[in-house]
């Protein structure tokens, strides 16, 4: 009976034994004969070894949903791969139309300003940037009359310094990484101070900041075309082998897919941003008897939260917050027709804010039956300092003065849109001189994270703790609020016993901490 065949691990075969010894024989005993298939395996497990890494690598990479965070975590692989310590990743779009972004790694800020001031073309990321092809980098020396007739990197001697990093087995870096011959390819310059044959401020600039070597490869898809260039940089005069030098390449064609997808969400989510700054108010008005400040910060996703404020007939005042359901173009292109419908209804009959949002809200379940929405309008008379205002399943205003900081009392109701027909009753407020109403969208409640309670006991603290130097001023006012609960968990004061953090879902009244949210508040002072 013939013995059973061990099993095969990551392609090595455990029935090939290992060499008898691994010190060098003695003088006149020959060497034993290696045994058949060793270096095969050998290689084979380098591949794995090599494909395990690049497969790590490229997760970690994918779960990056920011373009700063995927060069950061780029340079942070490519550090590894090709064995340096620091580096600088640049983005700058062929087609210019950004965004533009620098990102070191190791390096402060004044370093990568540093950099910076080295001319664009003495670098070997700036050649890439400016889409010029890999290899020496320009001699800024003026040719002497002995090397005018040598032309071409195979006759210069300058090549085998600083030349395009070749692979292993001898192949151009180019044509490694699939690019065609003369196109930008990588650049590694292997000793930066000792080669008299770069700028000078470029090794000026290397001996500062104490690094003696680079290596440059181009970011680049072929659909989206050049998108950047990311160089690592080493302390010592190096330079990786071509093993590594194909990994990074692998690596790098990976993460240039990454970087075009990010580049296109961060395109669209600064044009929504733009379009939603165009469709809210360009300035505030000015009414006698109160001042206003308002903040909107937009989120990722381009949500449809709002606010507007207007001058009313009689010297009157309407203020109004609310937010649009779903995200997106649709969702900021419905805040801009809700917000332009509620001006009109505000002029015809604002001194009642439930009719105000009543026909507001006959309007979207006809025109958008698909869509909720939450509202806020109040009809504010400073002279009187006398407030008349109406919610839609909105979070309540808050007061804050001197002798006073309250949510106002407002009747539950529910978003506009959820009911075959929306009526609740109106809340007289009347405000004491010097006292600010702060209106708000619940994507602030959300920013903070944790629970709703909390959430609110944090805003009100925050409010509570305004300055009185800053009172004044509702602009101060809105900076300080926001500065308190957008920052840590624990910015505002509270010092609640439930423990809640920024995690959590939208359960058991929790709702999630969410940079996506937009963040809306306006604030009116009276006199």
């Amino acid at each position: 009976m013939s013995a059973p065949h061990l099993p095969k691990v990551a392609g090595i075969d455990p029935t090939v034994p290992p060499p008898a010894h691994t010190a060098t024989p003695l003088p006149g005993i020959p060497a034993a004969a290696p045994q058949p298939g060793t270096p095969l395996q050998d290689r084979l497990a380098g591949w794995v070894s090599d494909l395990t890494t690049l497969h790590e690598l490229i997760g970690r990479l994918a779960r990056t949903s920011t373009l700063d965070g995927a060069l950061r975590e780029l340079l942070d692989a490519g550090a590894s791969l090709v064995g340096a310590r620091r580096g600088m990743a640049v983005i700058e779009p062929a087609d210019g139309h950004g965004p533009t972004a620098t990102v070191g790694l190791g390096l402060a800020h004044a370093d990568l300003g540093t950099i910076e001031t080295v001319p664009r073309s003495a670098t070997s990321y700036g050649r890439l940037l400016d889409g010029l092809p890999g290899g020496p980098l320009p001699d800024p020396r003026p040719p002497s009359v002995d090397s005018l007739p040598l032309t071409g990197s195979a006759v210069d001697g300058r090549a085998g310094s600083h030349a395009a990093a070749h692979t292993a087995d001898g192949h151009g870096a180019d044509e490694a990484a699939g690019a065609p011959t003369g196109a930008p390819g990588p650049v590694a310059v292997p000793d930066l101070l000792g080669d008299e044959h770069l700028d000078p401020r470029h090794r000026e600039v290397a001996a500062r900041l104490g690094f003696a070597a680079s290596y440059a490869v181009p970011l680049s898809t072929p659909e989206a075309g050049r998108l950047g260039a990311v160089v690592w940089l080493y302390d010592e005069p190096a330079e990786p082998d071509g093993r590594h030098r194909h990994l990074v390449s692998l690596y790098g064609q990976y993460a240039s897919e990454h970087l075009a997808r990010l580049l296109e969400l961060e395109r669209g989510r600064s044009q929504i941003a733009a379009l939603t700054e165009e469709l809210l108010p360009t300035r505030l008005p000015r009414v006698p008897g109160a001042r206003l400040a308002a903040r909107h910060t937009a989120g990722g996703s381009g949500g449809g939260d709002w606010y507007d404020a207007l001058p009313l007939p009689e010297g009157a005042l309407g203020l109004a917050v609310g937010s649009v359901s779903g995200t997106g173009p649709g969702a900021v292109a419905a805040m801009g027709r809700l917000r332009a419908s509620l001006r009109a209804y505000a002029v015809m009959e604002g001194e009642d804010p439930v009719a105000v949002l009543s026909d507001l809200e006959l309007l979207l379940r006809l025109t958008e039956p698909a869509r909720t929405a939450t509202a806020l309008f109040a009809y504010a008379e400073p002279a009187r300092r006398r407030i008349v205002l109406a919610g839609a399943g909105h979070v309540p205003p808050l007061v804050l003065g001197e002798r006073r900081t309250e949510y106002v009392e407002t009747s539950l109701s529910a978003p506009l849109g959820m009911l075959a027909c929306w009526e609740a009753p109106s809340v007289d407020l009347d405000v004491e001189p010097g006292e600010t109403v702060l209106l708000y969208t619940d994507g602030l409640l959300r920013r903070m994270g944790g629970s709703v309670d909390r959430a609110f006991t944090r805003l009100h603290a925050a409010a509570s703790s305004v300055p009185k130097a800053d009172r004044d001023d509702p602009e101060a006012v809105v900076d300080h609020v926001l500065r308190l609960v957008l920052g840590g968990p624990d910015d505002a004061g509270d010092g609640g016993e439930d423990g809640a953090g920024g995690g959590g879902g939208h359960e058991g009244g929790r709702v999630a901490r969410d940079a996506d949210e937009d963040v809306v508040i306006l604030a009116a002072r009276f006199d």
